[in-house]
């Protein structure tokens, strides 16, 4: 054995855990992938999804489905949050418009980011939001009050036997020395939401 092999095997060795690295990671990248793929086609959760309004298709007005709205704030958000009408009815295909009111209650500015799912999860991938205050983190400064809009369309694919459809917020205060103070937790991670992304603003 000549007195380079030991090294020449050390460079071999090292070759392959690199190469094995890569592919781990590559793999990784690919399932996550997958699995977003998954959560969109069959609606994991109830997650809803997003759309471009020039992506809305025509209306089927031989259907009307109820859509209902819910929300509340989670312990830690000391926020009034409530939907300013509570049941409509729409037309698969239909772009509708309803607002969500909230008020800080406190004298501090609080921010907090709303997260929403949808009754039953089947029905999730077909409610598509074209406008969503959840799309960022609302900050509320002391006091203040704001009307926020959900813009949206349930896409005519949906399954005939979905007659009634629940859009559900649930609020949660984003900074967890705040949220701890008023009782409670700070905003969960979103992870591979395939839905709504976090990002910085306060306008819906």
């Amino acid at each position: 054995m000549s007195a380079n092999a030991p090294a020449t095997a050390n460079r071999r060795t090292a070759i392959k855990l690199a190469l094995t690295a890569v592919g781990m990671f590559a793999f990784g990248y690919v399932l996550s992938s997958f699995y977003d793929q998954i959560c969109r086609a069959v609606g994991i959760g109830g997650k809803t999804g997003r759309i471009e309004q020039q992506a809305v298709g025509p209306v089927d007005s031989r259907r009307t489905i109820t859509i209902e709205f819910t929300g509340n704030v989670t312990d830690g958000l000391p926020w009034e949050f409530r939907p300013l009408v509570k049941r409509i009815e729409a037309h698969p295909g239909e772009t509708l418009t309803v607002r969500y009111y909230v008020r800080n209650t406190t004298n501090e500015t609080i921010t907090g980011q709303a997260i929403p799912s949808v009754a039953p999860a089947r029905a999730g991938p077909h409610f598509k939001k074209i406008e969503c205050f959840c799309f960022t983190r609302q900050t509320l400064k002391a006091g203040e009050v704001r009307e926020m809009p959900v813009r949206f369309v349930v896409q005519p694919a949906l399954a005939n036997d979905v007659n009634t459809i629940t859009l559900s917020y649930a609020f949660f205060n984003v900074d967890k020395k705040s949220a701890t103070k008023y009782g409670g937790s700070a905003a969960p991670e979103q992870g591979h939401s395939h839905d709504d992304h976090v990002s910085a603003g306060d306008n819906g």
